[in-house]
């Protein structure tokens, strides 16, 4: 039950942070009055609560990951859906989402081919993939650690849709590997160690982009704000969730820090809520916001959370 919770925790993490974001996203750092739970307004209107692409992306994933097992074409498709019909959206439309993913889909539009549909140049190098990444560990942890090369496939794969520079596939294959380990149990600084054992072995299957090295040995723990930034660069904002969970005392200390880093807010907030819902569980989030955001949530956002964490290798299919 202890992994089902964590499991949960990290889906629910993602959307609760992505909602305490909505309001302050584009805001810069410092001009508004701190987040400190649900407020509405932000630059899409949405009511305390609502969430934005971040969780409607990750809903995808999860539906297709649960319904099909792995199959890029079939999450691209649900993609698709979402982007031109509005489904998985918190209000029935879309109404966010970035200009490197609205490139890719079309892409897969015209060639079918999500495994190609991503930019791969460096340019489009967005935390587009990361915001949405929670499915992946939460279906696929039973690969961790005795399978760290099918589980940084999975990663690797899981971005190419939408997202396919070096930077966005390490760091796709970084927070896999540290989500898989959190859900697993493991404390928060085994995780993050540069010299922890399964990201060892990950990082020499699929060598990391220089930048986030980096962040894999430690610069979120030698920076703050204003260096620490809330960025829609995939680097910038892998980092700082990194710096808002890695000493928080709880998830409400450590996703607050996210999102009230301001500018790309609830995408910063989507990460962290992922990292803080895995380390301190479903049962770690404070009562009030899981009530404030399930009085809004649709049934296929429970449903998609509870059927992807109860699932098990016997209906896992590869897609290939």
């Amino acid at each position: 039950m202890r992994r089902i919770d964590h499991q949960r925790g990290t889906l629910f993490g993602l959307a609760i942070s992505d909602a305490l974001g909505a309001a302050v996203e584009f805001k810069s750092p410092g001009t508004f009055k701190p987040v400190t739970g649900y407020r509405g307004g932000g630059p899409h209107g949405l009511a305390p609560g609502e969430w934005t692409d971040d969780t409607s992306m990750a809903l995808a994933l999860a539906d297709s990951i649960g319904k099909v097992g792995w199959d890029l074409n079939d999450q691209a498709r649900r993609y698709v859906k979402w982007w031109q019909t509005g489904t998985y959206s918190v209000n029935g439309r879309c109404f966010d989402i970035g200009n490197a993913t609205v490139a890719a889909l079309h892409r897969f539009q015209e060639t079918g081919d999500a495994r190609t549909s991503g930019d791969p140049s460096e340019r489009t190098s967005g935390n587009g993939s990361i915001m949405r990444l929670a499915p992946v560990p939460i279906h696929y942890c039973y690969m961790f650690p005795n399978e760290i090369g099918h589980l940084v496939e999975r990663a690797v794969e899981s971005s190419l849709p939408t997202h396919a520079s070096p930077q966005c596939l390490s760091a796709c294959v970084y927070m896999t590997v540290v989500l898989c380990g959190l859900i697993d149990g493991r404390s928060w600084d085994e995780v993050l160690d540069p010299e922890w054992e399964p990201m060892r072995r990950a990082r020499d299957i699929a060598p990391f982009h220089q930048e986030i090295a980096e962040i894999a040995d430690g610069s979120f723990r030698r920076k703050q704000p204003p260096e620490i930034v809330g960025s829609g660069y995939v680097v910038k904002s892998l980092e700082a969730a990194l710096w808002a969970f890695h000493d928080a005392e709880d998830f409400r200390e450590a996703v607050l820090r996210a999102v009230n880093l301001g500018d790309d807010a609830d995408t910063t907030g989507a990460i962290c809520g992922q990292l803080a819902g895995a380390y301190w569980g479903e049962a770690g989030i404070p009562a009030e916001w899981l009530e404030g955001f399930g009085s809004r949530t649709p049934s296929r956002f429970a449903c998609t959370n509870q059927g992807i964490s109860r699932s098990s290798r016997r209906n896992d299919s590869t897609g290939h």
